[in-house]
């Protein structure tokens, strides 16, 4: 009940127009700790975590991922129970040794002490799972149906400001963007459980921060999105804003060396390429989970660590995609470990 409440909300909100939200514009400058909170005067802001861990039953692939997202027709409710910030969670493993993912999600109304994103710092929960910065490392923590993910991220670089210093435009219209950082490199050790059995894990996990309140153009469908940590210490991403015809409407990509030399590529010089696609049992979507992703001439082979990663979210943010951990291989023999995010597939992605 909850949840069918919940996603009502959220298809009312996400035709409100004339709310005042907060614009992204260039030359804002991103501060620390402040803007690892939240940022309630934008329309929708989201923490994603995902990496690859090592345990003693072989390798993991990982996502925790919070959602907040403004709800202004409730601000004239003076009850502490209106619902004028809603909260979503999704959680995934990633087990080669299945068939599929493992997956769960959350969804609630603010409310303090239990469901609320800090404006102070990122101390994000839903409950018993929760994504919480203390000092320099962060810790997250979900207790899922089917699995427990207990894990503490070290940075081991400095956060990677994307596009123009945090300026991400999503589209040649320049009132179509996020303030968007990264945290690439981030050693991971903890623990995660399954089926009763609990492990000791190492690994290697990828942060991004992002802000807006109007993010799709209405000519877009969704994202390919690609957050990749190397083995050399080097860190890639990239993306591209898909049209309804499948064509690349805008693409960016963002590089960053071990020793922090940092290159930004747009336009022409990023390309996605399918080379293999995937089609769902369950929903018939078909998603292009082999990829190759060209930038400035260079190309990365994308290889999925299992091709049935396909999340449904469709109880909480009302969504499906795929988003899975993948093998990457650069074009001079380079190795890495990294996600790839699918959106858009099923049908046009709505916020």
């Amino acid at each position: 009940m909850r949840r069918a409440l919940l996603f009502f909300v959220v298809s009312v909100v996400c035709v409100v127009h004339a709310f005042d939200f907060a614009t992204v514009t260039p030359g804002r400058t991103i501060e620390f700790p402040r803007d690892a909170g939240s940022h309630p005067d934008y329309r929708i802001e989201w923490w994603y975590v995902t990496g690859h861990l090592d345990s003693k039953a072989g390798p993991l692939g990982f996502q925790v991922t919070f959602f907040r997202l403004r709800n202004p027709d409730a601000d004239a409710n003076p009850s502490r129970f209106s619902p004028k910030e809603l909260l979503f969670a999704h959680a995934a493993l990633s087990d080669p040794r299945k068939p599929r993912i493992l997956q769960d999600q959350r969804s609630a109304r603010s409310l303090a002490g239990l469901v609320e994103a800090s404006t102070t710092d990122t101390n994000v929960a839903i409950d018993d799972w929760s994504l919480q910065r203390d000092g320099r490392g962060y810790a997250a923590r979900v207790r899922a149906e089917t699995f427990v993910l207990d894990l503490a991220l070290e940075p081991t670089q400095a956060v990677l400001l994307q596009g123009e210093r945090g300026y991400s435009r999503k589209d040649a219209d320049a009132r179509r963007a996020s303030y968007y950082y990264s945290e690439p490199q981030l050693r991971v050790r903890g623990k995660v459980a399954m089926g009763g059995e609990s492990v000791e894990v190492t690994g290697v996990a990828w942060l991004d921060h992002e802000w807006s309140s109007e993010v799709l153009a209405p000519e877009a469908v969704g994202w390919d999105w690609l957050g990749a940590n190397l083995d050399d210490g080097r860190s890639l991403m990239a993306f591209r804003i898909r049209g309804s015809d499948g064509a690349t409407r805008w693409a960016s990509a963002t590089s960053r060396d071990a020793a922090g030399v940092t290159r930004t590529f747009t336009g022409d010089s990023v390309r996605f390429t399918p080379r293999e696609t995937w089609k769902s049992p369950r929903t018939g979507t078909t998603y292009p989970v082999t990829m190759d992703v060209a930038i400035a001439g260079e190309t990365w082979h994308l290889e999925p660590l299992l091709k049935d990663q396909e999340l449904d979210a469709r109880e909480s943010t009302g969504t499906l995609y795929w988003e899975g951990a993948v093998r990457v291989e650069g074009p001079h023999g380079e190795r890495g470990r990294g996600y790839l995010e699918l959106t858009g597939y099923a049908e046009r992605l709505r916020f």
